[in-house]
C-alpha cells in the first residue's frame, strides 16, 4: 500500500468508526436505518427510490418499504418525476427535515462534550480537517467518472 492510498484508508476507516461510534451513542426517537436513509434523502432529493436504493447499497424492495413508513410518519412525500412522467420522486417534507435535524443534533451532543476537551489548537485542526473532508466530497460529487454521476 502506498502512502497515499494509507492516507486515504485510514481517513476513511476514522471517519467510518466516528460516524459508527457517534451513531450508537446518541438516543434517536427514529430507527437507525431511517435516519440514514432521511440524511441520504436530503442528500440527493429529489431522488428516484431506485437511485435512494443504490446510494444506500440496499434493495429496492426494502427501501420502497422503508419510504413508505416514512411518508405514513410525514417525514417524505412523492412528486411527479419532470422527467419521466411513469416515475416519482422522494423528498423531505418539512416534518422530515426536522426530525432529521434532531437526528443531528442527537448526534452533536455525543461529541461535544470530548470536543469540549480539546485546546483550541487542536480544536483548529478539527475544522481545517472537516475542510478537507468537505473538500474531497465537493471534487468527488463533480468527478465525471464516479458511477452515480
Amino acid at each position: 500500500m502506498t502512502d497515499r492510498e494509507k492516507a486515504a484508508n485510514d481517513l476513511l476507516r476514522a471517519a467510518a468508526r466516528l460516524n459508527r461510534w457517534a451513531s450508537q451513542a446518541a438516543a434517536f426517537e427514529i430507527p437507525y436505518a431511517q435516519a440514514r436513509l432521511i440524511a441520504l434523502i436530503d442528500e440527493l432529493q429529489p431522488v428516484r427510490v431506485s437511485a435512494l436504493a443504490d446510494a444506500d447499497h440496499s434493495s429496492q424492495p426494502t427501501v420502497t418499504a422503508q419510504v413508505q413508513r416514512m411518508e405514513r410518519a410525514g417525514w417524505v412525500c412523492r412528486c411527479d418525476d419532470p422527467a419521466d412522467a411513469r416515475a416519482t420522486l422522494v423528498r423531505l417534507t418539512p416534518e422530515g427535515s426536522t426530525a432529521l435535524g434532531q437526528v443531528r443534533a442527537a448526534r452533536a451532543r455525543v461529541i461535544d462534550p470530548f470536543l469540549d476537551r480539546l485546546d483550541e489548537p487542536v480544536l483548529d485542526r478539527v475544522r481545517v480537517a472537516v475542510d478537507v473532508m468537505t473538500e474531497l466530497l465537493d471534487l468527488a460529487s463533480h468527478d465525471p467518472s464516479r458511477k452515480d454521476s
